[in-house]
């Protein structure tokens, strides 16, 4: 197997090995001594087995790639719509008071704008239809009230990502792949109150002196911000929108994140209050995955949800969300995640939520989850269930905590109780790769078993990998705590 997952690489056993220098027929020539065949022969090449272009096919083609194509201008209609757009705007705008109008909403903005456009569009001797007209209301609409351009990638129920990179370049994020999109923005300038439009909405800032901001639209969708001179390009958004409609861990497994016993498994998991650690790449789905476990709480506990930037969207009636505060212009006022932390410990919480771990506030939400708030919960980046142990033992160690790492595997160990891993493979689908268990400590060393994973076999022509969770067959170390529940049998049956 090839290092880019796919079978039979060039030819199979055939294949001559290297430092065995063969003379090789290019169409028909002998070419005495050539260990290698030129491009062109490389470039045609195909899998036997497949048909598909092979491994070495497919790296002359990233090769021969052009870097150039960053780009894509708007064309047709929604170009024309635009350009007449830069026309009426400034004359619109002396004609209307900008603070009577950030009182009305967009319909009734609309409204008042139609007899007041139809008196520009004559001035400047423009005539349009219907279907223009309505589409240059809106696009004046959502300059004014809206997110001028990213609105209508905002109302595409199929994006899921939202990439600015400066006033000439958006790319978003389709079914799990990047494409360019046909939005452009006027200058640096007009991206920039944008920017600034949507920070101020959750009393946050962003310029030259703190040029980094997260936030959140209404939708609860999350986003970020960076401006020069951090950014090189001009002003950078990052949106990651979140589905209208709450993910479960049933649509999960019917659309192949998971099998059905790896979502009986973490719906057992969720509801025994088990301590579930949540582990993946940046986009992998890690905060789908806390809501979607987060809805077989009972909907008598009391949840506390901590984050940097609140996107977390409980299901359950007696949910409370927490928000940290960066510092003001004075360098004051900072509520960190592990401030809100130890603030929620005197809340009568029953389970603890984090949004991500990233620092000291670890040792906080482990002292949590062993001292009497089980089921609690945490997302943080990592590659594997091993190394996401790895990397709360290191989190700990780095904060000003002086404990010994012995003590810290210990208190990990005694603490989670399940590692799920999720990642964003490369077609673009997004799956649980493995559920894992921490049993305890042997030694020095943190001792798992794995539950469920997800074996790699092989993938289509169009690119769609295909591959099959198993079940490893393993008595789970955690039935005793199903048992407290009534969940041991089904539980069993599950793993096994």
């Amino acid at each position: 197997m090839s290092a880019f997952g796919r079978r039979g690489g060039l030819g199979g056993g055939n294949r001559p090995s290297f430092g065995v220098a063969k003379p090789m027929q290019v169409n028909g020539a002998i070419h005495g001594g050539e260990q290698f065949p030129p491009v062109e022969a490389v470039v045609a090449s195909v899998d036997p087995i497949t048909g598909n272009p092979d491994a070495m096919s497919r790296l002359a083609d990233r090769v021969a790639a052009s870097g150039e194509a960053g780009s894509l201008k708007a064309e047709g209609f929604e170009a024309s719509v635009h350009k007449i757009k830069e026309q009426v705007l400034p004359r619109l705008l002396e004609r209307v008071d900008p603070e009577a109008a950030a009182t009305l909403t967009k319909e009734e903005l609309a409204e008042e704008f139609r007899p007041i456009v139809g008196e520009v569009l004559a001035e400047l001797k423009i005539t349009l239809n219907r279907r223009e007209q309505f589409a240059l209301e809106k696009v004046l609409v959502d300059e004014l009230l809206g997110l001028g351009p990213l609105e209508e990638l905002l109302a595409d129920p199929l994006i899921s990502d939202i990439m600015v990179n400066g006033p000439d370049q958006t790319y978003v994020e389709r079914k799990g792949k990047l494409e360019l999109a046909a939005v452009q923005f006027r200058d640096e300038e007009h991206l920039f109150q944008i920017a600034q439009r949507i920070v101020s909405k959750v009393g946050r800032r962003v310029d030259q002196t703190s040029p980094l901001a997260d936030a959140r639209l209404a939708d609860g969708s999350r986003v970020n911000v960076i401006v020069p001179p951090l950014s090189l390009r001009g002003t950078a958004i990052s949106i990651r929108k979140f589905s209208a409609k709450p993910i479960t861990l049933d649509m999960m497994a019917k659309g192949g994140s998971m099998s059905e016993k790896m979502a009986t498994a973490l719906k057992i998991a969720g509801a025994c209050r088990f301590n579930i650690v949540i582990s993946g790449g940046t986009g992998s789905g890690k905060t789908t995955m806390l809501n979607a476990i987060s809805k077989m709480i009972d909907p008598g506990e009391r949840v506390l949800t901590i984050e940097d930037a609140a996107e977390l969207r409980l299901q359950q009636p007696h949910w409370l969300p927490l928000e940290t505060r960066p510092a003001n212009l004075e360098g004051q006022g900072e509520i960190s995640i592990r401030d809100l932390v130890k603030n929620a410990l005197r809340m009568r919480p029953d389970r603890i939520i984090l949004g991500e771990i990233r620092g000291s506030e670890c040792f906080d939400m482990l002292a949590a989850m062993n001292t009497g708030h089980d089921g609690s919960m945490c997302t943080l980046h990592s590659n594997s269930p091993r190394e996401a142990l790895a990397r709360m033992e290191n989190m700990v160690m780095m904060s000003d905590i002086k404990v010994p790492k012995e003590a810290i595997s210990r208190q990990i160990a005694d603490s989670v109780d399940l590692v799920i891993q999720v990642k964003r493979l490369r077609d673009g689908s997004r799956r649980v790769t493995n559920v894992t268990e921490v049993i305890g400590m042997e030694g020095s060393v943190i001792v798992t078993q794995e539950l469920f994973k997800f074996e790699y076999l092989d993938e289509t022509a169009d690119g769609k990998i295909v591959g099959e969770y198993r079940s490893m067959g393993l008595r789970p170390y955690t039935l005793d705590k199903a048992k407290q529940f009534g969940f041991d049998q089904p539980y069993l049956e599950a793993c096994l």
